[in-house]
Parts: structure tokens; C-alpha cells; sequence
């Protein structure tokens, strides 16, 4: 059987365009390297970064000031993924004439540093996006983000 990999871009879109973008990025083969989620004392969720899952988040962060006009709305570190969701235009900080970068530039520059950081390949080939359609989108999957952890026994991404 001869498989043809999908493209997971949208055809003919400009993913530089000033949007929002909810963008899920997997560890290679899905490994648990990131974080572990567990309890506490008082049974709520609990989510423990790794080495790898600290490096993930600092480059995370670093995104803003790397980036003009480029805004970090939220991110979730979990064992075998991460999710973020992204602004570009955010006020566009750039200098006049200056292009703004796509998300898939954003996103493979992150994977590079990281896998340059922790001196392996950390994550799978490519990334699934999402386009935020207007402000509850937004906020739904801000919540998502924030609800993964409690979550992660259900998420499509488990592995145990």
C-alpha cells in the first residue's frame, strides 16, 4: 500500500496574515518526555514538567520577543504534546516593509532551538493547526489549554 503524506496546511491560505492560530505540536513516535500528570494532596490535577517539557516552555515564551507583532496567547505543556495558540499581527510591531513571519516558520524555528538545546530530535515531523475564527473560538480553546491536564486520561493524545 502506497501512502502519500496529507499536507496538514490549509491550501492557498497566508499563514502570516494577522489571525490566531491554535497549533498542536507531538513529541517523535508520541513519547511521554515532556511532563507527567498526577494529583494532589487534594486530587486536583497536577502537571510536572520534565527537563524536556522546561526547555519546550522556555522557548515557548521566548516567542514574543523573538517575533515583531507576534503574541503568545496561552500554551499547554503536556507529556507528549504541546498546544499553543498564537497572534501574528499583534500590534505589529514590525518595521514598515518588513514581512511577518508564518506560523510554520514560528513553529520550526521553536523545534529547531529545542532539539539544538536538548541535543536530540524531541518532536514528530510537522504540526496541526487550527485558524481561530472569531472570539468564542478563541476562548474555546484557551479553555481547552487550560482544562488539557485535568483531561489527559480522555485526550486523543494519551499514551500511557
Amino acid at each position: 500500500m502506497n501512502e502519500t503524506r496529507r499536507h496538514p496546511r490549509l491550501s492557498g491560505y497566508d499563514y502570516s496574515r494577522n489571525g490566531a492560530y491554535f497549533v498542536t505540536v507531538c513529541t517523535r513516535d508520541r513519547r511521554c518526555i515532556l511532563a507527567h500528570v498526577g494529583r494532589d494532596d487534594l486530587g486536583a490535577s497536577l502537571l510536572r514538567l520534565t527537563e524536556w517539557g522546561v526547555l519546550a516552555a522556555q522557548h515557548l515564551e521566548a516567542i514574543e520577543t523573538a517575533y515583531a507583532g507576534v503574541r503568545m496567547l496561552g500554551y499547554v505543556v503536556m507529556p507528549n504534546h504541546v498546544h499553543m495558540l498564537l497572534q501574528i499581527g499583534a500590534g505589529d510591531r514590525g518595521a514598515p516593509g518588513s514581512s511577518r513571519p508564518t506560523v510554520s516558520q514560528i513553529v520550526g524555528t521553536w523545534k529547531r532551538l529545542c532539539n539544538r538545546k536538548a541535543g536530540q530530535a524531541l518532536w514528530q515531523t510537522s504540526f496541526y493547526d487550527h485558524i481561530i475564527r472569531d472570539e468564542r473560538d478563541c476562548v474555546a480553546h484557551l479553555r481547552y489549554m487550560e482544562e488539557n491536564p485535568a483531561k489527559w486520561l480522555e485526550d486523543p493524545y494519551y499514551k500511557s
